[in-house]
């Protein structure tokens, strides 16, 4: 199966949390805190979205940064995606 977004939505894949602190301590997966950044998977076409026009900024393969409480989580075919409105991206990683 595949997710395919309406509107100004995306599917983003999270990237894996860190396992260790800069300090070199190994943290417990119930420690590590749930990473902001992630991959986009799908994008939406864009179009009119509650009377505005939204044009589609972000690209599949693009690495982001979104709002930490922003978006659905999802489970297909064992893997966890997330489905957010573009507006909660809030940076694009280069």
């Amino acid at each position: 199966m595949k997710l395919v977004p309406l509107a100004d939505r995306v599917v983003l894949k999270q990237c894996e949390a860190e396992e260790t602190t800069k300090g070199g301590i190994i943290l417990p997966t119930k420690d590590q805190e749930k990473p902001q950044m992630a991959e986009v998977v799908e994008v939406g076409p864009g179009g009119m979205v509650d009377g505005n026009e939204v044009k589609m900024e972000v690209k599949v393969g693009e690495k982001v940064i979104y709002s930490k409480y922003s978006g659905t989580e999802v489970k297909l075919d064992d893997e966890t995606y997330i489905i957010a409105r573009q507006s909660d991206i809030l940076a694009i990683v280069k």
